[in-house]
């Protein structure tokens, strides 16, 4: 190639201003040469391209490979549920599940939650402790509290002991005063917004009553 032929500063503001009077002067001839009364079809090239886009599109996702990641075991699958039980702990069953989903066997999955369980790196107890704490930090009573166990899939008996110590009425009550004051109230469809209020965050009914009639007094 020659540099004369093949400059090599090109002047692309000259070129782009070039295209653009041919591209008029070609729809002037092309509007003049066609008759006044001419019924020719124009062909919308835009909508044709568009279709041709999509089918290629089409074409390529029904023809590449996906890549799958290769499945976990032995080793590599133990080093993946330590890495995951130190971001976050989860319950047996939640675990169990987790794993399932990058590992090449179940049945292994199952023996390696087991063997986790019995060295305690993995806790039912300890999930179940952290979601009782977790819950009422967030005002919520016993009820929302059973949920929030059997979601994650944890008998609420591993918590028992310690919600039977809990004095739910002292805390509806609180809940309460910080929503609504210390006031009782009296007007009817005021104690009904109460009364749904703490309902909806769990609460019994017995201490729902209790908690909206306490006066200061009480105290």
């Amino acid at each position: 190639m020659s540099d004369s032929k093949f400059p090599k500063m090109l002047d692309y503001e000259q070129l782009k201003q070039q295209f653009a009077e041919l591209d008029q002067q070609d729809q002037l001839t092309s509007s003049a040469q066609r008759p006044a009364d001419s019924n020719d079809e124009i062909v919308d090239f835009s909508s044709e391209k568009l279709q041709y886009e999509q089918d290629r599109a089409l074409s390529f996702d029904q023809n590449k490979t996906e890549y799958q990641r290769p499945l976990l075991t032995g080793s590599r699958l133990r080093s993946y549920a330590f890495a995951v039980l130190t971001r976050k702990e989860y319950s047996k069953v939640d675990l169990i599940e987790k794993l399932s989903l990058y590992a090449q066997n179940r049945e292994e999955v199952l023996t390696l939650v087991d063997e986790l369980a019995q060295e305690n790196y993995q806790s039912d107890q300890r999930v179940a402790e952290m979601t009782l704490r977790s819950q009422m930090r967030k005002g919520k009573g016993p009820n929302r509290i059973k949920l929030a166990l059997r979601s994650k899939h944890l008998d609420k008996t591993l918590v028992q002991e310690d919600m039977r110590e809990i004095d739910w009425y002292e805390q509806a009550y609180q809940l309460k005063v910080k929503k609504y004051g210390t006031d009782v109230a009296k007007e009817p469809k005021l104690k009904a917004k109460q009364i749904r209020f703490l309902q909806y965050r769990g609460f019994e009914m017995d201490a729902i009553m209790k908690a909206i009639s306490r006066k200061i007094d009480d105290d």
